[in-house]
């Protein structure tokens, strides 16, 4: 709220290893743009909590949401106790249930001194996770906040029949208290981030595990009800990997004139080709005279874009230079 800009990433202490090993959460921070950054502080890590080691304690997939009218900071994560050699997203990794050892848990860090100092980890895991389903998690990207306060957080999950699903979770008060969805907005996706469109409604873009083209669903009621956009699975391809879409408002309101970034991948092959697309009109075309080639090499990709100020835009993303990049923009207003 202060326009600090803040990354959350995993802290991968053996790299190129997922969860279940040894990985905290990690933070940057700058308070210049992005110029300069500040040592990095480690804000959530489980230690060897229930007598494990630390590579049996490990913090996966951080998700970061502002709340601008308190300032308050929200941090996630998914956190695995025991299970080695396991995953949260394939066979036992994650069970049914709440049992730590058992399910993986949805843990959540807050800050309010702009991200400076945090808070001990909050298990949300009862608060948000259906007891039929193997996980909740979540989406590893940034939420939004409507109008009214409202808070909105991309998330995912396995439901009931291991199956992965992509969702929104929703707080009303300043993130005392949240709730997922009434129903997952896409059985089938996974990692996802959400944009509120002109209309009003929620856009939901997902990683879609059914194929290479983006899963795109939409919902004018926080997830009461779901409907697939008519760019679903046509118009914007992938590898299989994380996303990020972000609104950029040229004039005050929901309905002000606005336009969409999305950044991934942009290839069917592999994780290379990291651009930035940019829609006019709500996400239904995405013009090629408005692609921004980043990086054509190999890398992890997993971007995230953000207002930085009224000028620019910037991002994070795992590109063939660096394990982390972050990139500035200039905003420039000219359509098609």
């Amino acid at each position: 709220a202060k326009g600090s800009l803040l990354a959350v990433y995993d802290m991968r202490r053996r790299a190129g290893r997922d969860l279940q090993e040894d990985i905290d959460i990690g933070l940057s921070r700058s308070t210049d743009g992005g110029r300069t950054w500040e040592p990095v502080r480690v804000i959530m890590d489980m230690g060897e909590f229930g007598g494990l080691p630390q590579e049996q304690n490990g913090c996966s997939d951080p998700g970061i949401i502002v709340d601008r009218q308190t300032g308050e900071i929200f941090v996630f994560a998914v956190w695995m106790n025991g299970k080695p050699g396991k995953h949260q997203w394939t066979a036992d990794g994650s069970e049914p249930g709440y049992e730590i050892g058992k399910s993986a848990q949805f843990l959540m860090v807050k800050s309010k001194d702009d991200g400076i100092s945090w808070s001990k980890p909050e298990n949300l895991t009862r608060m948000l996770k259906r007891e039929s389903w193997w996980l909740f998690a979540p989406s590893p990207q940034q939420g939004i906040q409507l109008n009214d306060g409202t808070l909105v957080m991309p998330a995912q999950g396995r439901d009931e029949k291991g199956v992965e699903f992509s969702t929104i979770m929703i707080s009303r008060d300043h993130g005392a208290h949240w709730s997922p969805a009434a129903s997952p907005a896409y059985v089938g996706g996974s990692e996802c981030q959400a944009v509120q469109l002109g209309d009003g409604s929620i856009m939901l873009n997902m990683r879609n595990e059914r194929g290479k083209l983006r899963a795109v669903y939409t919902t004018p009621d926080l997830g009461e009800t779901w409907a697939p956009h008519p760019t679903h699975a046509k118009a914007l391809i992938e590898p299989n990997c994380n996303g990020s879409l972000l609104r950029i408002d040229l004039e005050p309101g929901v309905g002000g004139k606005h336009l969409l970034l999305f950044a991934n991948p942009h290839t069917q092959k592999g994780r290379t080709h990291h651009t930035i697309q940019t829609s006019f009109d709500d996400g239904m075309t995405w013009p090629e005279s408005h692609h921004r080639l980043l990086d054509e090499g190999l890398g992890a990709g997993y971007p995230s874009l953000t207002r930085i100020d009224e000028q620019h835009f910037g991002i994070v993303y795992e590109g063939s230079q660096s394990h982390l990049v972050f990139q500035k923009f200039k905003i420039q207003w000219g359509e098609p």
